[in-house]
């Protein structure tokens, strides 16, 4: 029975001029005269036809893993991936001999490639979770691989998710960024922090320099996932920190311990730091209603603003001096800002104080004059 194939003609290998018996064998000269096709399937010229699964990697990778191929079409093109594959969780029940795991073409497609930053592929980036899930959302196709299958949906509801899927952040991370590409491999309690890491760096550091690194370590804690969770992240809050209840600190603190003191110090400090700059900010802006030029109080502000953003990264260090030592001058620069915000509208209160009387006086020198000219005119001899 002849296939039709569909497709092809958007296909990334078409385009570079590669035809069927470049993946298929054969001899695609033979058979056109005389009408039959099934000639050009010529064991003799390595025909194979449908590769299974157990082929498609080595089938790939003949060429993908060919540098000297490859240069011919894309030099900057990596030529590992048949190797990392080989090292993926795909790769290893591939060779184990379950040929449900997830191949080259399971993600790429077959006849229709498109390239990976064309928009309509499975593997663009917007695309990766939906590709994914194809397989590990499918519960009756993940019976027995002992696997979750509610990963994609979490993904869409976190933090990640919505950046990427819904607000288009092409910088937001989706399934392959944490997990690999061709060496897709859950990540283990360690490696999720170093995964983590690679964008929130000075929160992976902080945290390497705090007393929890050892003990999540003893207790055998994922370093980021134990407060902030795998694939449905949220948006992290300010109600994370402290001791009140929903806070992350009181899942392991109790009152009384040193974690839990620690806590409610860093807690304190940001609700200091937090009221201080909504003063700051009320105050100029009623200043400048009041018509005072606010521009350097609102430039000198920056400073508690930026160590409001650093707080919330510093929190991870888990130690209250060097909390301190980022809080503190903010809640300093606010503070000052408060002082000279006061002062302007202290100057602004006097000089309406002052109009408030000048301006009668004006008016009642005005009128005098009035009269004192009406009275002239009227004494005024006619000529």
């Amino acid at each position: 029975m002849k296939q039709v194939v569909t497709g092809y003609d958007d296909d990334i290998h078409a385009a570079k001029g590669l035809g069927c018996q470049d993946c298929h064998g054969g001899d695609p000269t033979r058979g056109a005269e005389e009408g039959d096709p099934e000639q050009a399937h010529d064991p003799a010229k390595g025909f194979v036809g449908a590769p299974t699964s157990s082929q498609i990697p080595d089938l790939c990778g003949r060429c993908h893993s060919d540098v000297e191929f490859m240069k011919q079409y894309n030099p900057k093109l990596r030529v590992d991936q048949l190797l990392e594959y080989r090292s993926s969780h795909h790769g290893k029940s591939l060779a184990a001999g379950n040929t449900k795991v997830a191949t080259c073409v399971s993600c790429h497609g077959v006849h229709g490639i498109l390239a990976v930053n064309d928009t309509r592929a499975p593997v663009y980036k917007t695309n990766v979770a939906a590709t994914c899930g194809r397989c590990h959302s499918d519960a009756a196709y993940m019976r027995g691989s002992g696997l979750p299958t509610d990963q994609v949906a979490l993904y869409r509801r976190s933090v990640h998710g919505q950046k990427l899927l819904e607000e288009g952040d092409l910088s937001a991370p989706t399934c392959n960024n944490c997990h690999g590409n061709h060496g897709a491999t859950p990540p283990g309690l360690t490696s999720v922090a170093n995964t983590c890491g690679e964008c929130h760096a000075n929160n992976r550091d902080f945290f390497n320099q705090s007393p929890h690194k050892a003990a999540f370590a003893d207790m055998g804690l994922g370093e980021c996932t134990a407060c902030h969770r795998h694939h449905d992240i949220e948006v992290p809050t300010d109600s994370m920190l402290g001791t009140q209840a929903g806070s992350m600190c009181a899942n392991c603190h109790s009152e009384g311990d040193a974690g839990w003191d620690a806590a409610a110090a860093m807690d304190r400090a940001m609700d200091s730091l937090k009221a201080t700059l909504i003063a700051a900010h009320d105050l100029l802006d009623r200043a400048g209603r009041g018509g005072i030029d606010v521009a350097l109080g609102k430039f000198d502000l920056h400073a508690a603003d930026d160590a409001l953003i650093k707080a919330r990264t510093a929190v991870h260090y888990f130690d209250t001096t060097k909390f301190a030592e980022i809080v503190s001058p903010g809640i300093g620069a606010a503070a000052q800002v408060i002082t000279l915000g006061n002062d302007a509208l202290d100057d602004l209160r006097m000089r309406r104080v002052g109009l408030s009387f000048s301006i009668p006086l004006v008016l009642l020198v005005a009128l005098l004059l009035y009269l004192k000219i009406r009275k002239m005119e009227r004494d005024k001899p006619f000529a």
